[in-house]
This record gives C-alpha cells, structure tokens and sequence, in this order.
C-alpha cells in the first residue's frame, strides 16, 4: 500500500492532473480541500493543473455522516452550518462545483431501512446544500447514494432507489433549486453485493434507466453515476449499456467514479517516481474506456485481469 499522508497525497493528485490527455476523457475532478487549495511539487497549483487539461475543479463540501438516532445504524450527512461560507471560498479558489454525499442502507427486504425518517432527512439536507450552493455560484452534484452492501436483490434496490431519488426532487423542488443548474450522482441500481443471484450488467442498465425515468426531470442535465464498489471494468460495462438503450434518456448517462477509476493506477503506482508513466497510462486506459461507455462504444477489455478486481469496500464511508 501507499502511506496516507499530506505529501503523499499531493504527489499523487499531481500524478492525475499531469496525466497527458486526460482532459479528452475527463471534464470535472472532486477535490477535497486540502487539494483545491494544494500547489503541486512542481510550484503549479493544483487547480491550475486541472484548468491547463480543461478540467473544471470541483469540491466535496460534506463533512461526513453522523448516526440517525432512533434508526437501526441509518446516518444523515452534516455540514450545513457554515456552508455558505466555504462555497464562497472555494469558487473564489477556482471551484466551480461542489458535491454532497448522502448515504441510505438496505438493512434486509423487509421494507424497513431505509427508513422515511433517514430518507425525509437526507433528501432535506441535500436540497438545502444545493441551494446554498447555487447562491455561491457552484453547481450541485445531487448525491444520493443507496449502499450495495446486503443481500438483496436488484427488483428491491429499484423500488428502494426510486423512492429515495423522488424525495430527493421534492425536497429540490420545495427549495426551488434550479434543476438546470444541478447534476444527480446515484447509485446504479444492481443487487446486493452479498446477493446469490446477482443481475448481469444489461439488466442493471435498464433497471437503473427504469428508476431515472421514473424520478429525474429532464431538465436535469446530466447523470453522474458514483461505481459504489464496483470492479472498473463492471463499472464501464454497467454505463456502456445504458447508453446503448434504445429508450428515452433526455440526460446524459455519464461517469463519477474515484474508485472504478483509480484502483489500476494507484496499483501500479505504489509511491514511486519511476512507475508514474505506468499508472498515468493505467489512468488514461480507463478514462477512455468510461468516454466510450458514454457513448456507448465500449468494447470491453480495458485494462486487462487488473480491473475486474472488486472496489467494494462495506459501509464505505471518506
């Protein structure tokens, strides 16, 4: 593995932001803080870096989840209270939108998680914190994200996600929130990552096109699928199929991954200078691999045995 400190954390947002061409396939980047306002090894900052790709700087504004009391283990996401603020920071640095996590848990099939209290209170919190963000000037990224963990199967992860993805457009609504102005990162909607009968990838894409054309206003823009612990190359599959659709989709059905993106390039770059090609071109391979899932001409392959490995991590929080 890679020690988790500071600077190694800079070499390798440098490593990413240096990665010839990457701006063809990649248009946004999420930062955490501590990277937005980060100068690279090389005196560049780092949201100079993103802009000579012409990749937009975003940033992740929650501030992690927090327990639900009176719930069975559900959570709620903070980071409200000073919200304003940092959104004027943070477009004063150079970001141009933001990202809040919210996350739900399918506990069993019974029906009872997630809960209406657990799903009231983070569709409330998102709406709130995409007003605040477009009084900033910063586009929200909606993120509403049912976890994979549990064994259920994709007919209950559909009737789930649909429930919590309408809450969450009323909540935008009640808050006049301008849909035009926001972006919606869900889960694909697949079964549990514990499931014994789990969808293959053609029913996971027209299960996941099903629950959008049920919730998502067409003048929402753009949908920017999180991988939730999935391997990167299902990841790619998952997209590719449902951009080949031959259905209704007035937004575009793109990419948000970290993990179904990096997990080949952080691999092959262990913390070493003399590997940076190396996983710059492990980077490079799977961006264009999701460019192409978006527009569905992905061939499959990318990326070699490398990228079927599992992402999933349980109860993954950061």
């Amino acid at each position: 593995g890679v020690e988790n400190v500071q600077e190694t954390r800079r070499r390798y947002r440098e490593l990413l932001f240096k990665t010839p061409g990457l701006g063809e396939f990649i248009s946004g980047a999420i930062t955490f803080e501590e990277t937005l306002f980060d100068t690279a090894t090389c005196g560049t900052t780092m949201v100079d870096l993103m802009k000579k790709q012409g990749i937009i700087p975003g940033i992740k504004v929650d501030k992690g989840v927090q327990p639900l009391f009176g719930t069975d283990g559900e959570t709620v996401t903070q980071g409200i209270d000073d919200l304003g603020k940092r959104c004027a920071k943070y477009y004063a640095q150079g970001a141009r939108f933001a990202k809040w996590r919210a996350v739900l848990h399918i506990k069993d099939s019974t029906g009872a998680t997630p809960s209406m209290l657990a799903i009231d209170q983070n569709a409330e919190t998102l709406a709130r914190y995409a007003a605040i963000c477009q009084a900033n000037g910063l586009v929200p990224i909606v993120e509403p994200e049912v976890l994979m963990d549990g064994t259920h199967t994709i007919e209950f992860a559909a009737e789930v996600t649909e429930k919590v993805i309408a809450a969450c457009y009323k909540k935008l609504s009640d808050h006049k929130v301008l849909l035009e102005g926001t972006l919606l990162k869900p889960n694909m909607v697949r079964s549990g990552e514990a499931c014994e009968t789990p969808a293959p990838m053609p029913e996971v894409a027209k299960a996941t096109v099903r629950v959008l054309q049920h919730t998502v206003p067409c003048a929402v823009p753009g949908i920017t699928f999180l991988s939730g612990g999935m391997s990167e190359e299902e990841a790619s599959l998952a997209l590719n199929e449902m951009n080949k659709l031959d259905t209704k989709k007035p937004w575009s059905l793109t990419f948000s991954y970290g993990r179904a993106l990096q997990q080949s390039c952080l691999k092959a770059w262990l913390g070493k200078d003399e590997n940076i090609p190396a996983a710059q071109q492990a980077l490079l391979e799977r961006a264009k691999a999701n460019g192409m899932a978006n527009l569905g001409k992905y061939a499959g392959g990318a990326g070699g045995e490398a990228a079927t490995a599992s992402t999933f991590v349980a109860n993954y929080s950061y």
